[in-house]
């Protein structure tokens, strides 16, 4: 941590989330960058191996990632430098240094360690698509000698190229990504490219066998600086991206304009606390928040076309982003954004309307630049409809729409099914109102799951329908917003829970709500059975009544079967609020804030997934969420700080809290008392301010 705090990205604790369940790690460099910086405990690309971990005591080196953060997925397309004393020592585990925390100094904009087995202080900040690094050497001592940089690219055997060019002083290499999910294993159809160049000379220089790696030697001492450029399209690219980032020589300068944007970032949301700790919890989810998805396109524009096409796009008027984690992100990150990043969701609408053109169908859960129908449902859409009907613009609606309604009506062919486009078991789900058990849903990732995709496919089949009536499509409108209700064909009128089905309309047994099945996502038929964020209130009628839905979540609660650590959980708590019964929310709200999110290594959950569980967080402190993304309104939770001031508007939103405790006692916008559960996206907007009288009882 930084010693002082100057402003809110000094507030950030990179450790948290780097221990336990978390897969974070200390990224450094801007806001939704194309690269991150970080120190490398971990010298693999494998699935689900983040590049650190707060548990580890060594240092192979300083990583250009591309790992999506908080996830179980790879990196990809990275590379790798380490300043050594001894060349003779290439391999990850062998070339590493030990380290103390006490030596680390971490923020978003800048990292700092000591190696303490070679004496070797490093530093390391970043751009959006560059980053430049100091190693300096010792002058003396029981190891003085030759200084030398190992570059290597962190390809399989036999992939990737690193390339020494003596006459310019520069290196550069690529390293080949691989599809994950769908298509697992095949070439994605780019690289991660880099260039390389020092402030010194190097003034000899000996590539490894393979090629994906070079040691470079110095000959001197003290500080030797590197700058970085990187790119998915070709070194010529990462060459104008380093250009056109960091032209100077000056780690400080990079550091502080970083600085500057993250406090910018940061500080469009403003909090007030007496605890120190709550306010690095805060600011930390916060950062986690404006990770991902991340900057894909050049400073020129350019990008590697969508789904291995083979050409190279130019992205003109807006930047071009990828890693959707969609099936996490849509709940919470991404209404977030609609908030404090109104012209970046419109740039990532635009993007996924690309690969939607680009690729033919638009993608589900598009990472890698590719398609992976990773997880169930299709909530690109919703993503895009929530921020349209919260009046965000400049991308093609009808082009949107388009796409959207194929995916919810259209079956690809064969081979492009396969291949990951389109909507999973649609024509069971179209044929019988419900996915049945009977079909296998083959050519997934996630095989089965037929309940939890039946009642996902509904809830996009409504936000469809809202999108469609936004641009007067009122017959497209009235069919899906019938197939919304199709969540009725999976919830057993006899025991009221959401329940295996066969296609002749039989229910599954034995069954148990708390029980494991194949046919629910991650999760149970105790959680699933709320995924009706669409019909919240023909839910509560059809589980016979706001008594009857306030004891199957009071059940829920007892049986200890809510999971703050995997997203079907995430609304759950707030839907006490539609039966009369939002003191229950404010109660759990406020309980799932204080235990499972600690200012600590392992202070998160369970996997931050692209910053969804860390968009939980945030938007529960302000004291209200997303249940249903899709329609611009926000359920009333229990706001956790003295006063927010959310910087979005024509004006300042200010929320402040009198009193403590998590019961509201009453609130009021704008000097009126306010009666329900729920603000709309547009009071927010319009600014002014929001004031909520606290109790510890009720």
């Amino acid at each position: 941590m930084a010693a002082t705090n100057s402003g809110p990205a000094d507030s950030v604790n990179l450790l948290i989330g780097t221990a336990g369940d978390g897969q974070t790690f200390p990224a450094v460099g801007l806001p939704f960058g194309m690269t991150n910086w970080t120190p490398q405990t971990r010298d693999t690309e494998a699935k689900c191996i983040a590049p650190y971990y707060e548990k580890d005591s060594r240092i192979q080196g300083f990583r250009g990632s591309h790992f999506l953060s908080g996830s179980c997925t790879q990196d990809y397309g990275s590379f790798t430098l380490m300043p050594v004393l001894d060349p003779s020592k290439t391999g990850a585990a062998e070339r590493a240094s030990s380290f103390q925390r006490v030596d680390e100094k971490m923020t978003p904009y800048r990292y700092q360690v000591l190696l303490r087995d070679t004496g070797i202080r490093a530093t390391m900040a970043g751009t959006s698509r560059a980053g430049i690094l100091e190693f300096v050497f010792p002058a003396g001592g029981p190891s003085p000698g030759p200084s030398w940089i190992l570059v290597q690219a962190n390809s399989r055997p036999g992939e990737g190229e690193v390339r020494i060019d003596a006459a310019r002083q520069e290196v550069s290499g690529y390293n080949p990504a691989h599809r994950l999910y769908a298509g697992v294993g095949k070439p994605a159809g780019f690289s991660g490219y880099f260039v390389a160049r020092f402030d010194h000379p190097f003034k000899a220089s000996t590539p490894w066998t393979g090629g994906a790696g070079a040691s470079l030697n110095f000959v001197a001492s003290g500080a030797i600086l590197v700058k970085v450029g990187t790119s998915f399209t070709s070194v010529d690219e990462a060459r104008r991206n380093l250009e056109a980032e960091i032209p100077g020589w000056s780690v400080e300068q990079v550091a502080q304009q970083a600085k500057k944007a993250w406090d910018e970032a940061l500080g469009r949301i403003e909090i007030r606390d007496p605890s120190e700790s709550r306010r690095r919890i805060f600011y930390t989810a916060l950062y986690h928040s404006m990770l991902l998805p991340r900057t894909f396109s050049d400073v020129s524009g350019t990008y590697p076309g969508f789904a291995g096409s083979g050409r190279t796009e130019t992205a003109r008027g807006f930047t071009y982003y990828s890693d959707f984690s969609l099936w996490d992100t849509f709940r919470a990150l991404h209404p977030l954004l609609t908030i404090i990043e109104p012209k970046r969701t419109s740039d990532m609408v635009q993007s996924l309307v690309a690969m939607g053109r680009e690729g033919g169908w638009l993608p589900i859960y598009p990472a890698w630049n590719s398609y992976t129908q990773e997880m169930i449902g299709d909530h690109a859409s919703v993503m895009i409809t929530d921020a349209y009907l919260k009046g965000i613009r400049g991308f093609d609606a009808s082009e949107a729409y388009r796409l959207m309604r194929q995916n919810a009506m259209d079956i690809p062919p064969h081979d492009a099914y396969v291949d990951g486009k389109g909507r999973r078991a649609l024509d069971s789900y179209l044929k019988y109102g419900f996915v049945p058990l009977e079909d296998p849903v083959r050519d997934a990732f996630h095989r089965g799951e037929q309940v939890s995709r039946t009642l996902e496919y509904a809830y996009d089949d409504f936000v469809v329908s809202r999108m469609a009536h936004a641009l007067g499509k009122t017959d497209d409108e009235r069919v899906f917003l019938e197939r919304s209700a199709n969540y009725r064909n999976v919830i057993d009128p006899s025991t009221g829970f959401a329940r295996g089905r066969h296609a002749d309309g039989s229910w599954a047994s034995p069954f148990d709500p708390a029980g494991k099945y194949l046919y629910i996502t991650e999760g149970l038929p105790y959680q699933y059975t709320f995924f009706v964020p669409q019909d919240v209130e023909g839910l509560i009628r059809l589980v016979g009544g706001n008594a009857a839905f306030i004891a199957k979540l009071d059940g829920l609660f007892a049986g200890k079967h809510y999971d703050q650590g995997n997203e079907p959980s995430h609304h759950i708590a707030y839907l006490y609020d539609y039966a009369g019964a939002g003191w229950k929310t404010q109660e759990h709200v406020r309980q799932v804030m204080d235990e499972q999110y600690l200012d600590k290594a392992a202070g998160i959950a369970g996997n931050d997934d692209c910053g969804q569980m860390s968009a939980w967080y945030v938007m529960s402190a302000l004291g209200f969420y997303p249940v249903a993304p899709g329609t611009p309104v926000y359920q009333i939770g229990s706001p956790r700080f003295e006063q927010a001031i959310i910087h979005a508007g024509v004006k300042p939103f200010t929320i402040r809290t009198r009193g403590a405790g998590p019961y509201i006692r009453s609130a009021t916008l704008n000097g009126k008392r306010l009666t329900g559960f729920t603000i709309s996206h547009e009071e927010i907007l319009k600014g002014g301010e929001l004031v909520f009288l606290l109790s510890p009882h009720l």
